[in-house]
């Protein structure tokens, strides 16, 4: 940038002097500090707004106030899933002030590690992670920046600080115990992401324990090296029905798979659930459109970003450590 074009820029006694107080009642007025009349917050406000004036964050930082940003990383942003839990994370820091800064790593722990460093180099007040597995070095880091992070979708592992979600292990084999029940016993299972989204192989490792000690086996496991979709879904399904002639039921690693394999079955008259079940993981809102419902299993993903929120945000209500929603079966059309 220019000198010319930094030297354009509102200052704070720019906006003093079209409000017409003190600059010292901008910079506490601006930061919420104090008791300042309706008519001088106004005032403040709309010169800033009218002067397109930018508070300069960092220097507060510097200058040893509390920085309201949250660093948040996810997996992907491919998944809908994580729409809702960032709508419970955003509506919950609003409340409070507070703003998510974003950051996504692709389900790579070396990723999630660079993302955290250059989080944490901006001091944030402090951090949403995703799952409980990350490398030695981001441990170390976290530890010695002392910020609070909160670990989201999962339990089951030993957290940084606190954990807010459900427990993987229980949801898969609910639904390998659902699968036993209705006959289901030949099942095969459709994931993606190569095996790298360690909360659906937990699950996966969960119902394949369960469902061999009720006497069912799998039959077929096909685990895809691309981002999830229904397209995927349907193209999985149609090799999978193609390889194996004694499959009687298909346990997707989520909805957008699972989808995608009612509709091969749809186009290619395979009866479901009579030739084949499906199920899929997640109960997103999409599945009500579908013209069968999708068996699958509900996660609270709302509450589970705006307790995190909660916690990080300094919330003293929220219980530490561990904090375990429950994840319910939805028992829908396709088993």
């Amino acid at each position: 940038m220019s000198q010319a074009s930094k030297k354009s820029r509102p200052t704070m006694h720019d906006v003093a002097a079209k409000a017409g107080v003190s600059q010292m009642t901008v910079s506490r007025v601006l930061r919420g500090e104090g008791y300042f009349s309706q008519d001088v917050k106004t005032r403040v406000a709309d010169a800033a707004k009218a002067l397109g004036y930018i508070q300069n964050r960092l220097a507060s930082v510097q200058r040893g106030m509390e920085n309201p940003m949250i660093g948040v990383v996810l997996p992907t942003l491919k998944n809908t899933v994580f729409i809702d839990v960032l709508a419970g994370i955003n509506d919950t820091l609003a409340e409070v002030g507070m703003r998510p800064v974003f950051g996504v790593s692709e389900y790579s722990e070396a990723e999630e590690e660079t993302l955290v460093r250059d989080m944490l180099s901006w001091q944030p007040c402090g951090l949403i992670l995703s799952g409980i597995e990350h490398t030695d070095g981001l441990r170390r880091t976290v530890a010695q920046s002392g910020v609070r992070v909160a670990e989201i979708m999962d339990v089951e592992g030993d957290a940084i600080s606190a954990s807010f979600g459900i427990s993987q292990q229980a949801a898969g084999a609910e639904m390998a115990r659902h699968f036993i029940a209705q006959g289901h016993r030949r099942v095969a299972y459709i994931g993606s992401q190569g095996g790298s989204d360690l909360r659906a192989l937990k699950r996966y490792t969960a119902f394949k324990s369960e469902l061999e000690a009720e006497g069912g086996c799998i039959t077929y496991e096909r685990i895809a090296n691309r981002a999830s979709s229904m397209p995927l879904g349907r193209e999985l399904t149609a090799a999978c029905l193609s390889d194996v002639t004694d499959c009687d039921a298909i346990y997707f690693s989520n909805d957008d798979l699972a989808a995608g394999g009612l509709m091969h079955c749809l186009s290619n008259k395979v009866s479901v659930p009579h030739g084949v079940a499906l199920a899929g993981f997640n109960d997103l809102p999409f599945l009500s459109a579908l013209p069968q419902r999708i068996t699958t299993t509900h996660t609270p993903r709302y509450e589970i970003g705006a307790l995190a929120a909660r916690y990080v945000a300094g919330a003293d209500d929220v219980p530490a450590k561990r904090h375990m929603l429950l994840a319910e079966l939805v028992v829908g059309d396709t088993t």
